[in-house]
């Protein structure tokens, strides 16, 4: 099959590592898998996704998110794929719209349990159309299926009918075996002087909150205790600054935007994701396939993967984080029993699962007769 990718950008995130696996792997599966990005600035990402032996073909649209030309652009490129396959917001509707000049199947994947256009009630007439223009809808966990069912309403909530059976779930994997055998960073090893490093890995946005990891170093031992950070983003120089106002800025690092993600989980001690929300976190994935103990905020799209196995801290509650950072650090006993959970829990999400089911979603919607409506 011929299958064309479309998502915003190619920068660190979710949903772009999940485009760069889909590609390289789909192609050594057989097919023939192409990107197309709105945004063509250069990334990590993008060298990574020219750097595979059976090379993808990157379209770049522009510099921009929302410029309605490019439903034009998108509706000749189209034409010459089996499916397309979209990625966040903008790319869902216009290549919905884009798709009306032609007969391409469309798949397209919900990676957030919400959004801030679904409190737009006026946006909901949109959305509707838009969604039922797919011929199916993965979401990549059950939570994120059941809100947006929830969201949409009517028939997608009715399992007698055929639209109800266009979404499902596929959740997100990771290459589990890599990550755990890979072996710790050594500039970072050598950065610890003794202490213990409390990893979280995700972007500077709103969602992922590292304030309530910065505020839970103010109740650590400073002697015991580092925390790092890897990633970058609008809200950086915020986390930043806070640190400052705390008086711990010597015992957070900023690793910036790390390529070789596996090797610092492994340097880590401690893994922990403080999100307000998540889809299904990637970042939640690889951190319990390290073989380090994991700990996240109780919310929508990290305690379904993290309940019963790493260690759930109420949202927002820095003491209790704190309390749980030295409760590991006191019985090593205990720490290693969780981080044996949470790779037994790993395993689960590993990335050819993922693949086989996407390939799947393609060959059914490719074999598929039935027009979209």
């Amino acid at each position: 099959m011929k299958i064309l990718q479309v998502i915003t950008s190619l920068e660190q995130g979710g949903a772009e590592v999940i485009v760069v696996n889909l590609a390289n792997r789909l192609r050594r599966m057989g097919h023939e898998v192409d990107v197309c990005v709105f945004n063509g600035k250069e990334t990590p990402l993008m060298k990574q996704l020219r750097s595979n032996v059976l090379e993808a073909k990157i379209y770049k649209l522009g510099t921009g998110y929302y410029q309605p030309c490019y439903v034009f652009k998108l509706a000749k490129l189209m034409r010459r794929y089996d499916i397309v396959h979209t990625h966040n917001s903008s790319p869902q509707l216009f290549v919905a719209i884009a798709g009306l000049t032609n007969h391409v199947k469309l798949v397209t994947t919900e990676h957030n349990t919400s959004n801030r256009k679904r409190q737009w009630k006026w946006y909901r007439f949109i959305e509707s159309w838009m969604y039922r223009r797919y011929d199916h809808i993965i979401c990549i966990s059950k939570v994120a299926e059941d809100k947006l069912r929830e969201y949409m309403g009517g028939d997608w909530l009715n399992q007698k009918t055929a639209v109800y059976h266009r979404m499902t779930t596929i959740n997100n994997g990771v290459d589990v075996e890599t990550i755990h055998q890979a072996r710790p960073a050594s500039d970072l090893i050598e950065l610890k002087q003794g202490r213990k490093a409390i990893l979280m890995v995700a972007a500077f946005r709103k969602q992922k909150d590292q304030d309530t990891l910065v505020k839970a170093m103010t109740l650590l031992d400073k002697s015991k205790f580092e925390v790092w950070f890897a990633g970058t983003g609008e809200r950086l120089d915020s986390v930043r600054q806070l640190a400052v106002s705390l008086s711990v800025e010597k015992n957070i690092r900023f690793l910036g935007l790390r390529t070789d993600v596996p090797q610092v989980l492994k340097a880590a001690d401690m893994i922990v994701m403080s999100s307000h929300w998540e889809g299904l976190s990637l970042s939640n994935v690889e951190g319990m396939s390290a073989g380090r103990p994991f700990i996240a905020s109780n919310v929508n799209g990290l305690k379904e993967v993290t309940e019963g196995y790493g260690i759930l801290f109420p949202h927002e509650d820095a003491g209790a984080l704190a309390r749980e950072i030295m409760h590991l650090e006191q019985e090593a006993t205990y720490s290693d029993q969780i981080a044996r959970r949470c790779y037994e829990r790993a395993l689960a999400f590993d990335i050819n699962k993922m693949m086989n089911a996407y390939e799947k979603v393609y060959q059914n919607s490719f074999d598929s007769k039935q027009p979209t409506t």
